[in-house]
């Protein structure tokens, strides 16, 4: 993108960030004075932008949190401001008439905001508008009362949009599982978890249904109790052959005529402390 825009933008750009940053320590001061926040550690937030549907739905937003939570929302239908709590108010009722800043704010979000994401898009496109097809593992431990917990781990998708959810018998459990959200892995892509607890004892069919638009249909992974329990036999059986085999050589050794203390070693072989 950097080759593709005037010098001047981002020179534009570096002063907008200033003028950001003396707001931002203005407005810091304002609300811990506001919140009787005299010590510790506090954040202020805002976030604006527009969003840009597949079905060319637009949709404009700005928004100020202070530490973690809503303060002012910016309505550009109605070109005023929705406060979080009451400490909001008095900061609403002052931008509410700033009619020139609203309707400034109310162009961009409208109207200059799309053409930048658009032309974004395009200089990006290779990374930004690519679909990169999800991976999907089901896995289970045991919880608490009896109950099993089942997860099912999505990796490696982008873009960030997917649909996870857990089936039982094919029906949707959106309201039993539990979502760690969507976080990036580092790589471009995307990651995230989907966990729902089961009573084992009912027998029913868990998959776990993943909807990409990198997918031509929808990814399923079924859950295979049995399946589960193959490391753990296996793990068994080889516990028992290795008892049976250490038990069996303690016999031998025992019933081996013409041992002396401190002798080993195979018949036929010199050992450490036979002399050969």
């Amino acid at each position: 993108m950097a080759r593709n825009v005037d010098p001047q933008h981002w020179d534009e750009q570096t002063w907008r960030a200033r003028r950001w940053q003396a707001w931002f320590n203005a407005s810091l001061n304002t609300l811990r004075e506001l919140y009787n926040h005299n010590k510790g550690f506090h954040v202020i937030q805002t976030i604006y932008g527009c969003d840009l549907r597949e079905d060319n739905v637009i949709q404009g937003f700005y928004q100020d949190s202070y530490d973690g939570r809503d303060f002012l929302t910016f309505d550009k239908e109605t070109m005023t401001w929705v406060a979080a709590d009451i400490g909001a108010q008095i900061t609403k009722k002052r931008w509410d008439v700033e009619i020139g800043d609203n309707q400034r704010w109310k162009r961009y979000l409208e109207e200059e905001c799309i053409p930048w994401l658009r032309s974004s898009l395009e200089y990006g496109k290779e990374t930004l508008q690519r679909k990169v097809r999800p991976t999907a593992r089901v896995s289970d431990r045991s919880s608490h009362d009896g109950l099993t917990t089942l997860s099912c781990t999505v990796r490696g998708f982008y873009p960030r949009d997917i649909t996870v959810t857990w089936l039982k018998n094919g029906e949707s459990r959106q309201q039993e599982t539990y979502s760690e959200g969507i976080l990036p892995s580092g790589d471009g892509t995307y990651q995230t978890w989907v966990k729902m607890e089961i009573d084992p004892k009912i027998k029913a069919h868990y998959s776990c249904h993943v909807e990409h638009e990198s997918l031509l249909e929808p990814l399923s992974v079924s859950w295979e109790p049995n399946n589960n329990l193959i490391p753990v036999v296996a793990g068994v059986i080889t516990a028992v052959v290795l008892i049976g085999v250490i038990i069996g050589v303690v016999i031998w050794k025992t019933k081996r005529p013409g041992k002396e203390p401190g002798m080993g070693g195979f018949p036929g072989l010199a050992g450490p402390c036979t002399p050969a």
